[in-house]
């Protein structure tokens, strides 16, 4: 429409109108790709985390190849300083990792041998070696980086309307200034004069121009989401854009996106010397992969680990061991019943998790066992609530004594324990019967995968 004005204008020899008309436009034009392109940089500043090259293993030697070359099971190495370039296993012992750029979180991360390390992770320390396990398009930071960059195609309402909009309003303008040129000849005659109908028809076209809906719009989710990830916030679409303007509700996982979702031993009561007491009780979590037996095995560190014998395992109940001649029971309250040993009944109403312990056939004592609540938590629950959400809900699978007591440090509104992933849904879908409640669920585990796909936002 505008190109058709300018055209009309330079017809009819109004060249400095013609001029200004596509000045303006053209200003306008460059503030658009301004814009475009800030947004651009800050997607690209996003991108930076990726690593060139990967030093790889083959043939006896290193050798820095394009990671999209590197096949799955090959060994890469990375010097202290450098990014990691795919996903892999830790062959190396252990070393510390900047994992800013894929978790947000500032403090360093350690990684000890056989646990995994994604690409994005720059090595702290020193000269590792891993084991790839995913090619490079299969990696975590490329799936990232997909997802950046195929925001911009899913639309929001608005801007699929006036994409619609446009395609219907720019040929009827078109055909309304062709009438404004033709049709006063019909009722005119004789005094009808061209150039003046003409001059007419090309000011309603300029004025008809729908550029400051059809390019403002789109730029401004686009915008939107170039400025969220100069923050670390990726959107996956500009249709989110829209929904999280009239969240109301946030429904939020515990382990993990609460708290650290890692376990520590937060206290040790024995009736025998403490000293023994987790020597005794270490023996025999040592020969155990559960979480709770490696926080404890990690809460007494690198001492000497006194050898275990007949270690049997008791389902549902705990483990059973000879330390040092004696016989070691450490597990939960049930395994003390199972064996007949007298114990301290107030045990029973500790509500964290906790491992008793019994040694020759008496009980020794127990240790407290227990999540850590993020040290930003209690802030972002507090924000939230300051910027409108009216309801935090919390629903974990956890026990409903420690939700309860994770919700009232937070000042979490509702909260549902013992939850099954299948639970979490029928929660979630009872919270959506409310029509008028627009929720998002935050959570940071595969088993949120079902929650996440059928809240109105997923924040992982």
């Amino acid at each position: 429409l505008m190109s058709i004005a300018t055209i009309g204008a330079f017809a009819i020899g109004e060249y400095p109108e013609g001029v200004t008309v596509m000045l303006f436009y053209t200003i306008g034009e460059l503030f658009q790709m301004a814009a475009v392109n800030r947004a651009k940089r800050n997607i690209s500043a996003l991108l930076d985390v990726r690593a060139d090259a990967a030093n790889v293993l083959r043939n006896g030697k290193y050798e820095s190849i394009n990671p999209e070359k590197v096949e799955i099971g090959e060994t890469i190495q990375i010097k202290a300083g450098e990014k990691i370039p795919l996903d892999g296993e830790m062959l190396s012992e252990k070393s510390s990792f900047n994992t800013a750029a894929l978790t947000g979180e500032s403090k360093p991360k350690t990684i000890n041998k056989g646990e995994n390390v994604l690409a994005g992770m720059l090595n702290l320390d020193k000269v590792i070696e891993i084991k790839v396990t995913k090619a490079f398009a299969d990696s975590a930071l490329s799936r990232i980086l997909e997802m950046v960059q195929n925001a911009t195609t899913r639309k929001a309402k608005t801007e699929l309307f006036i994409r619609k909009f446009a395609k219907i309003y720019t040929p009827i303008v078109f055909f309304l200034a062709l009438a404004l040129v033709t049709i006063p000849i019909l009722v005119l005659g004789k005094d009808y004069h061209f150039q003046t109908w003409l001059y007419r028809s090309l000011v309603f076209l300029v004025i008809s121009c729908p550029c400051a809906l059809v390019i403002s719009i789109p730029l401004g989710y686009f915008g939107g989401i170039g400025a969220a990830s100069s923050h670390g916030v990726l959107f996956k679409g500009s249709n989110f854009l829209d929904l999280i303007t009239k969240l109301n509700v946030v429904v939020m996982d515990k382990t993990g996106t609460l708290t650290k979702g890692v376990f520590k031993v937060q206290k040790v009561e024995s009736n025998i010397d403490e000293k023994d007491f987790m020597n005794f009780l270490v023996a025999v979590e040592a020969k155990s992969t559960h979480p709770i037996a490696k926080a404890i095995v990690e809460h007494v560190g690198a001492k000497e680990i006194h050898p275990a014998e007949n270690i049997e395992e008791i389902a549902g109940m705990g483990l059973k061991g000879i330390v040092n001649g004696k016989e070691v029971l450490a597990g939960n309250v049930k395994l003390l019943e199972k064996f007949n040993i007298d114990f301290d009944a107030k045990i029973k109403e500790i509500e964290e998790s906790i491992v008793v312990v019994a040694v020759d056939g008496k009980y020794a004592g127990y240790v407290l066992i227990a999540d850590e609540i993020k040290e930003d938590a209690a802030e972002a629950i507090k924000q939230l609530h300051a910027n409108g959400i009216k309801q935090v809900v919390m629903l974990s699978g956890d026990k409903t004594s420690i939700v309860k007591k994770v919700a009232g440090v937070l000042g979490i509104d509702s909260y549902f324990g013992d939850l099954l992933p299948e639970d979490k849904v029928a929660k979630l879908e009872e919270i959506k019967k409310d029509k008028t409640k627009v929720v998002a669920f935050v959570g940071d585990g595969i088993n949120d995968t079902p929650v996440l796909a059928i809240s109105d936002i997923g924040i992982a």
